[in-house]
């Protein structure tokens, strides 16, 4: 494998990452569009190797919070520290390059290529010299079948179309993509939304492997027991604020639900 990939498994996840040590600190973000104030100040943290949970209603500001942390939008202020660096990120591309990656609803994915072609759609490796370099898929086949192999996902070889895989091995190749690319933090926005329950299970277990192996996990779910099983961390998005965050071993469904709809002081 190529130096770009660093998906090492570190030590097991053990719930007791300590306080100062944070991947992402995002403090008083805010954006409007026109006259509508999509975030009025919003901040949030993430700690390394773990699952942070974003919740919120419909409206509450959780997608453009996302969409600021991941270089679609840019905040209109407000600072974003990625791994004690204060970053300012013009384009999704910008994000990428500092170890941010986003696996979006869509998966943008290319039904008609393969699972590697899809690994390196825009990053394909050559070899050669000058004029004569040509594409490396042996390289390229070897790397995207290991990274799917790190991730323990029961998928087809790497030549098989993604138009042939089920909704479950869509979302782990979306994953196992984004993970693969030396990733820091793998945004993931409602990964299970359209899956059965097999399907969710196994997606789950990516997810959880991702984590154990170092990587930071935002999820962004309206599934609160998917919340519940998964993250260790719970971020509560309310009217374009971050109004509330909880361990999540130190909370439950009803109160996130209380604080979701604002009968719950934070």
């Amino acid at each position: 494998m190529t130096d770009n990939y660093n998906f090492v498994p570190a030590a097991p996840h053990t719930g007791t990452t300590p306080a100062r040590d944070f991947i992402l600190k995002a403090t008083d973000i805010k954006k409007s569009f026109g006259g509508v104030h999509a975030l009025k100040g919003a901040s949030m943290t993430m700690r390394r190797g773990e699952i942070t949970a974003l919740i919120g209603d419909n409206g509450a500001g959780k997608s453009t919070m996302v969409r600021c942390l991941s270089g679609i939008h840019r905040p209109d202020s407000g600072t974003i520290w990625l791994d004690g660096d204060d970053v300012t990120f013009e384009t999704p591309n910008a994000a990428r390059e500092r170890g941010i990656e986003t696996v979006h609803q869509n998966l943008a994915l290319v039904e008609d290529l393969s699972v590697w072609q899809n690994f390196f759609l825009g990053r394909e490796k050559t070899h050669g010299l000058g004029p004569f370099r040509t594409l490396d898929r042996k390289l390229m086949k070897s790397t995207a079948g290991d990274l799917l192999k790190n991730l323990a996902v029961n998928v087809p070889p790497v030549t098989s179309k993604v138009r042939r895989l089920s909704g479950g091995q869509r979302q782990a190749v979306a994953i196992a993509r984004a993970a693969g690319w030396g990733s820091k933090i793998v945004i993931m926005d409602e990964p299970t939304a359209a899956l059965g329950v097999q399907e969710t299970a196994r997606v789950e277990g990516v997810i959880n492997t991702l984590r154990d192996s170092g990587v930071a996990v935002l999820l962004i779910s309206h599934n609160f027991d998917q919340v519940m099983r998964l993250s260790d961390h719970v971020w509560v998005m309310r009217a374009g604020t971050a109004v509330a965050e909880r361990r999540t071993l130190e909370t439950d469904g009803d109160e996130l639900v209380s604080l979701i709809t604002g009968a719950k002081a934070a």
